[in-house]
């Protein structure tokens, strides 16, 4: 939901670099391979594969396309059934990117990148993670904002630039209270 927030709402009325980075939640959480969360999780994670291969050869440009086709098979058709290649040529990129789902060697790349954003926000965090750059010039970051609907234009951008204020300040560290409600992803984007 956050990352529709800041698509459809913020990034055309901000001057914004939208950057996507990856967080694995079987690097974060560490499930066993019996848990219930571990195939939920590794699903992610070789999704997550397959993107830092499209940045190695595409750039950062080209995840997003990859991140949006993802997130709507998972949260809008509960579909992880599909294979990774179908997904690929559905946003016409090469089947071939698919073969990265079970390399290990993009873990590191993975890990790094994670970890870089976790830095700057600290690890009693999930996702997601939004940066912003201080008047300093230092990045900081903030975990959320959670949110369970994407709100209005005019609002969006009264929390987007309540987050960048309260992220920049020194000394401000969190806001929370204890969600009561599932999300709800709206009207399946047309990818």
């Amino acid at each position: 939901m956050t990352a529709r927030w800041v698509v459809d709402e913020v990034a055309p009325q901000r001057d914004l670099n939208l950057i996507w980075q990856p967080i694995s939640l079987l690097f974060k959480n560490e499930p066993a391979p019996d848990s219930e969360y571990y195939d939920g999780a590794m699903v992610g994670h070789r999704m997550l594969r397959v993107m830092e291969a499209i940045r190695t050869e595409l750039g950062d440009a080209a995840v997003f396309d990859w991140y949006w086709q993802c997130g709507t098979r998972l949260h809008h058709d509960s579909d992880r059934e599909t294979p990774l290649a179908d997904l690929l040529e559905h946003i016409g990129l090469d089947r071939n990117y698919a073969e990265a789902a079970d390399d290990e060697a993009w873990d590191a790349e993975i890990r790094t990148r994670m970890d870089a954003g976790l830095e700057l926000v600290g690890s009693d965090v999930g996702t997601p993670i939004i940066a912003f750059r201080c008047a300093d010039g230092t990045k900081r970051g903030i975990f959320g904002p959670v949110i369970t609907k994407v709100p209005d234009r005019e609002q969006s951008l009264r929390i987007w630039d309540a987050m960048e204020t309260f992220t920049t300040m020194d000394g401000f560290w969190e806001l929370k209270r204890t969600r009561t409600e599932r999300p709800e992803f709206g009207t399946r984007p047309n990818v």
